[in-house]
């Protein structure tokens, strides 16, 4: 059952049996398709990884095993028909007694199971923030996928402030954006895509309705997409026609809390002071419409750690990839958020979204 790990896989399959060895576990149980795409580079739906301190299988179903062979030939590959008799199998093939698994991925019914087939084989222990972390920094080739995806996006964006009209409404939008991104090499959507006008944009997860784009919106596109499995993740916030002294004054303050909290961002800093940065930018006047943390992380997944909110324990470090997304929402009236994605450095961080953010007026 033992194969040698391709040099690519090696690095994070070592940081995993480095976990082990602190924990004092033989092996890992993963159900994260994310973490298993990561540790072993298969990208099927469905799945299972086992790693312990000197192997390495991926459980597959029958729908799976030739991709599985073909994606990740590095590691033993193992068919199952059922999941659970799946990995005690495998536990017990590796000679596993004492096994952690992913909390935050693992039912009930799955974790029962397995304590009921175990007994007193083998102990299951749960791991939560460490795991969670493991694809927080990213190498150098995630990166350049990750700035493809944003220069996808940001492209289909563009082209849609050049083309968007009153009258149009919120789904003809995404449509075409998401056309757009596919007909330029997006592999798929990284979320569902968020167009908000007028009231709906005070939503800040609103989904595009039949509601027609009038003189006097607000229009918050929130949008990104997929590249070799990499996210981007980017929202404009466009003024169709002439805006009022106050939304043009809301604007301006979102814009700079934006900014700087980019400007903070550098290793070293703590992901709350970056957000509690943006929260005295916007001061007591915006402060109470500004309704969710700053930002994110992104990568395989659109949302992973760090978390760049209040309460935070993350601390930044060179190669984590974060959104800056400050908004305020106007219950009934309007919104306004504007989110760049940027790579953080030893000294600075660097945007890979494109999209200018000065307000973009349409007529």
């Amino acid at each position: 059952m033992v194969r040698n790990i391709s040099n690519s896989f090696l690095p994070r399959i070592q940081t995993v049996r480095d976990i082990l060895l602190r924990n004092r576990v033989d092996g890992i149980i993963f159900s994260n398709m994310s973490n298993i795409r990561y540790l072993s580079g298969f990208s099927g739906s469905d799945g299972i990884l086992i790693i312990s301190s000197d192997s390495a299988c991926l459980l597959v179903d029958g729908r799976y095993t030739t991709q599985a062979a073909g994606e990740a030939s590095h590691i033993s590959i193992s068919q199952y028909q059922n999941k659970v008799q799946g990995i005690e199998r495998t536990a017990k093939e590796l000679g596993l007694k004492k096994i952690g698994f992913e909390a935050a991925f693992v039912t009930v019914e799955i974790y029962d199971d397995l304590v009921r087939r175990f007994r007193k084989k083998a102990k299951l222990v749960s791991f939560g923030k460490e795991l969670g972390s493991l694809r927080a920094c990213k190498e150098r080739r995630e990166i350049q996928a990750m700035k493809k995806a944003a220069a996808i996006a940001s492209a289909a964006v563009a082209k849609i402030a050049h083309e968007i009209k009153p009258g149009w409404t919120e789904q003809e939008v995404a449509l075409k954006l998401e056309v757009t991104a596919r007909r330029s090499g997006a592999e798929q959507l990284a979320f569902e895509t968020i167009v908000a006008s007028g009231e709906n944009a005070a939503l800040p997860h609103a989904k595009p309705s039949h509601r027609k784009i009038r003189n006097g919106d607000f229009v918050v596109i929130d949008f990104g997409v997929k590249y070799q499995g990499y996210c981007s993740d980017e929202t404009c916030t466009f003024a169709i026609g002439e805006l009022t002294a106050v939304q043009k004054n809301a604007y301006r303050a979102v814009l700079r809390a934006h900014d700087e909290a980019i400007a903070s961002i550098r290793a070293g800093v703590a992901a709350a002071d970056v957000d509690a940065l943006t929260r005295r930018v916007l001061g007591e006047e915006y402060g109470r419409y500004f309704t969710h943390g700053t930002g994110h992380g992104v990568g395989l997944d659109v949302h992973e750690a760090p978390r760049v909110a209040p309460g935070s324990q993350d601390i930044l470090t060179a190669g984590m990839v974060v959104t800056v997304e400050p908004g305020l929402y106007f219950p009934g009236l309007w919104g306004i958020r504007i989110e760049d994605t940027v790579f953080v450095k030893k000294n600075s961080c660097e945007i890979i979204t494109k999209m200018n953010k000065k307000l973009i007026t349409i007529s």
